[in-house]
């Protein structure tokens, strides 16, 4: 028989089978989030462009309702053909990707709903849906269920829109054989995923009865859904009000359980629309205080928006929102701050911290802690602009009131921010620290005691001299037993051994007071000390491991996954202004990584092979947003670096190696001198600042602060190096003459100052410039040249599959400006322009282009070199490559030429042989062709047959 105790034990199949549904969730939501960032532009048909090329191939749901017409007006057209294979091969990689993602969705919910049977039917023994919510682990897991299937359809109408979505999912059925597949469930997936009419984008209305209607597409088991909403309505299934013991902070303990409360009311809205009672105890219990929520990884909610359509809901929430109500709370968090702000300050003077301080002011702490958490979570949350639409005039008053009434200062937000996230991290380490070395201090300790008492047996012994103590065998004897007692004391019992210890400090007392011990300083001294030991050992059993798991809890930072961003400008001003402050940042950053736990906890209990991808994802996006922040650091050093070259180029003057002692003066230049050291010294407290931050583990990845600044400097200079490349090769075809050698002189010059401030930046960052110049340059060449030659390819490489392009220093696309994609085309076009043999003849003696009208020269072979001096040998290598793909078209284009030549003349041929034969037949009066017309038909076939698609 399995106990219900053991509801995730190995060999409990009906605790396994929906602890692998759940984790199967939270890899589908990982893989959705991922997937919307790729999804193709040309789905979206926003571009006029692509809408007058791919308009008549991608098709939305009203395809199905006449997939022969469409297919057949596709036939009709041999370039739509073309263009729709071409189409196909391009896409049906992502494409079946993004299908994957949506049928684990529809898969999901099918598997959680059979097991909601199975349940019901007694498959799992002894087991009911009944006495699965009465196990802690049972209900938690089947609230979760439900509430992510709620959060994944959510997540899919926020980021994938619901027309780009019938797009893909037509495309794929028509280029994929889910047409023919017997097994497919594409009808399903189809009608759970068709658009539900809403959008993302601020001021867009919401559609009449979303996200019910949406909701209820595949349906549960309503028993099931009134079930959860019941337990979680009444019961704490977290028990997270254990780590918030103060009743002002109920709401906050009962966070994540609010936001899946929120997502499951949609699946009975029946609730929200006229159960005002329950909708009251609802409010009561979890929004008396707050109204903005963040429902999974940091994606808010304004209920007041939400919930408006919705009578029992939104009048529930009255009271919450009543201005009286607001203004309270507003100004609570105001007082908060304030008087947080400068406590966690006090809290982080260096060495105040100390172990015996914290040991004893524990719960001071962990009160100090809980407040500035609750106190960051309530403002960042409320005063989000994410969370209240600028077109909705009531949320706009209510938001101007709260930033009026909690005195809002987001810099000073972000200051309790950073302060708490420091405090929190100190804390911590000291607790790890100290829980290692528990039961070592603890048998120290001990030790040193038991000695102490030993020591003064032998002084009252008499045997050991001391000054003025004279020979007393009943305290001999009373402080062996002492010595004896201390001895005997075990860690593994803790509770027993603290109130033992607390019977003997008190026995010491007595002993000293009812004596008479205290006139002899040594023996009162060896008392002290005894004591002293025997309290250290009652402070070192109470460091529990519970005191961390609170830490954890309390200082949760996933509601502001998001939210986080709209401080990025605040840190990068700090950095800016104190490099040092990126060590601050640090323990922010960890304690952004707390996030992680959330979506990994089933995964990780489930032993899923999915624990590593969704791990690298969000490990990935949170290691990003921290380049994100960091670039302000290579950012300020290009920018003093430009200065530097500035007044390297322009200002200082070459010493020579003969100078007149009068002319000293003059060369010295002191001003510009002091100004280029004051420059260089900036870029090297920089380099400074970020080495501070130490090799920090950000979820699974090892962020390390010298290849984070490597990185860093690597992006900037291929954002400027691709600007200065794309801004500098633009051509006028009408200049006269040309634009190309003065621009690439200019270029060349500009490429100079890059690589000469690589040189000179290398040795105050401990870089090696060279190499990053030359991979940088070459790998941006590589890229836009690849990008240009797409024209000429068939299949073409998108950005996620060229081996140029790269995630952490990507290579920055241009809008194109004429008939090129990139500047290696532009550059490309203006040589072949200029050089046109219909106005230009080379003369290959004196390797120049003249033009044939003027005989004015129009270049010649320095060309060349130009080109290698403003984009290097793999500029040359790149015009090169390009120039190859256009030969190869011209050639294609001159065959096909050629083709159709040969297949008109063969036409003339037997054309000709028909009236010799037929004028032949004519003349011996045998021939089969009664009418001129039957003899045109017999000539037209003949050619049909010979030209076909020529």
């Amino acid at each position: 028989m399995i106990r219900m105790v053991d509801f995730l034990a190995e060999n409990n199949h009906c605790g396994q089978a929906i602890l692998r549904i759940v984790s199967r969730g939270n890899a589908i939501i990982a893989e959705l989030l991922r997937l919307s960032e790729f999804v193709p532009a040309v789905f979206r048909l926003k571009d006029k462009a692509d809408q007058q090329k791919y308009g008549e191939i991608i098709f939305d749901f009203s395809y199905f309702k006449g997939p022969e017409t469409c297919e057949g007006r596709l036939e009709a057209k041999p370039e739509l053909q073309d263009l729709d294979e071409e189409f196909r091969e391009n896409n049906i990689e992502i494409l079946t990707r993004f299908y994957l993602a949506f049928e684990s969705v529809h898969k999901y919910i099918v598997d959680l709903n059979r097991y909601l049977e199975d349940l019901n039917e007694g498959i799992y023994i002894q087991q009911t849906l009944e006495t699965v919510l009465l196990n802690e682990d049972g209900k938690q897991l089947l609230c979760e269920a439900l509430y992510l299937y709620g959060v994944m359809l959510l997540v899919i109408d926020e980021k994938i829109e619901g027309e780009v979505r019938e797009r893909m999912l037509v495309s794929y059925y028509r280029y994929s054989a889910a047409r023919s597949s017997a097994d497919s469930n594409m009808d399903d997936i189809c009608k759970l995923l068709r658009s539900t009419g809403y959008s993302s984008h601020p001021g867009a209305k919401r559609p009449p009865n979303y996200p019910e209607s949406y909701f209820c597409r595949v349906p549960i088991n309503e028993a099931f859904i009134s079930m959860v909403i019941g337990r979680l309505r009444s019961d704490d299934i977290y028990n997270q009000v254990s780590a918030y013991p103060l009743p002002e902070h109920r709401s906050t303990a009962l966070a994540t359980q609010a936001a899946m409360l929120y997502v499951i009311l949609y699946f009975h809205p029946t609730t929200l629309h006229t159960h005002q009672a329950k909708m009251r105890e609802i409010v009561d219990k979890y929004f008396p205080d707050n109204w903005v929520i963040s429902i999974y990884m940091g994606i808010t909610v304004n209920l007041m928006e939400a919930w408006d359509p919705y009578k029992a809901a939104k009048t529930a929430l009255n009271y919450t929102l009543d201005l009286p109500n607001i203004k309270e709370q507003a100004s609570r968090y105001a007082a908060m701050t304030e008087r947080l702000h400068p406590q966690v300050q006090q809290f982080l003077k260096e060495g105040f911290l100390s172990e015996e301080f914290v040991l004893d002011n524990i719960p001071k702490l962990l009160n100090c802690l809980r407040d500035c958490n609750v106190s960051i979570r309530w403002l960042m949350l409320h005063t989000a602009d994410s969370a209240y639409d600028p077109n909705n005039k009531r949320l706009r008053q209510v938001k101007e009131q709260i930033l009026t009434d909690s005195k809002y200062n987001s810099k000073i937000l972000f200051q309790l921010l950073l302060d708490t996230a420091q405090f929190e991290f100190i804390l911590k380490e000291m607790f790890k620290q100290m829980l290692s070395e528990k039961q070592t201090k603890w048998e120290n300790y001990k030790k040193e005691g038991s000695e102490r008492m030993t020591e003064l047996a032998d002084v009252f012994s008499g045997v050991k001299p001391l000054t003025r103590v004279e020979k007393n065998e009943n305290l001999q004897a009373w402080f062996r037993e002492i010595s004896k007692q201390i001895e005997s004391l075990n860690y593994d019992d803790s509770t027993a051994a603290g109130r033992k210890t607390v019977q003997l400090i008190q026995a010491l007392e007595e002993v000293q007071e009812f004596h008479q011990l205290e006139n002899n300083l040594q023996v009162c001294q060896f008392l002290a000390d005894t004591r002293k030991f025997l309290h250290q050992m009652i402070r070192t059993i109470n460091i529990k491991e519970e005191v961390l798991i609170t830490m954890q809890i309390v200082g949760d930072l996933s509601y502001a996954w998001q939210l986080i961003d709209s401080f990025t400008s605040i840190m990068q001003e700090s950095i800016r202004a104190s490099p040092f402050m990126v060590t601050k940042l640090r323990a922010t950053f960890l304690k952004l990584a707390s996030a992680l736990d959330l979506p990994l906890l089933r995964i990780n209990q489930a032993n899923s092979p999915d624990l590593l991808s969704v791990s690298q994802y969000y490990s990935g996006e949170l290691v990003s947003y921290v380049r994100k922040v960091l670039q302000i650091i290579p950012e300020s050093m290009f920018t003093s670096l430009a200065k530097i070259i500035k007044l390297q180029t322009h200002n200082i003057m070459e010493v020579p190696t003969r100078l007149d002692k009068d002319k000293l003066r003059d060369y010295a230049q002191l001003v510009a001198r002091y100004e280029v050291a004051k420059l260089t010294h900036a870029i090297s407290i920089f380099t400074e600042g970020i080495l501070m931050m130490k090799t920090t583990l950000v979820g699974i990845i090892k962020v390390d602060p010298k290849q984070l600044l490597e990185d860093g400097i690597r992006k900037e200079l291929v954002k400027r190096v691709a600007l200065a490349l794309h801004k500098g090769l633009i051509f006028n075809p009408r200049a006269r003459p040309s634009e190309l050698l003065p621009k690439l002189k200019e270029m060349a010059a500009t490429m100079d100052g890059f690589h000469r401030s690589f040189e000179y930046i290398q040795d105050y960052v401990s870089i090696y410039g060279l190499k990053i110049w030359q991979e940088e340059v070459s790998r941006i060449v590589n890229y836009n040249v690849e990008q240009e030659c797409n024209n000429f390819l068939r299949s073409k490489i998108q950005d996620w599959q060229s081996m140029y392009q790269s995630t952490h220093i990507p290579i920055p696309k241009f809008p194109p400006v004429d008939e090129s994609v990139t500047f290696i085309g532009r550059l490309c076009r203006e040589i072949l322009r200029i050089t046109d043999p219909k106005v230009t003849c080379y003369v290959d003696q004196m390797n120049t282009w003249y033009d044939m009208r003027t005989h004015q020269e129009v270049t010649n072979s320095h060309l060349f070199s130009e080109i290698q001096d403003s984009l290097g040998t793999f500029g040359l290598n790149g015009l090169d490559r390009l120039l190859c793909f256009m030969i190869v078209k011209e050639l294609q284009a001159s065959d096909k030429k050629h083709e159709a030549s040969r297949k008109y003349t063969q036409c003339i041929f037997f054309n000709l042989s028909l009236i010799v034969e037929v004028a032949s037949d004519i003349h011996e009066g045998s021939t089969s062709i009664d009418t001129p017309q039957a003899f045109v038909l017999q000539g037209q076939s003949n050619n049909e047959l010979l030209l076909g698609s020529a």
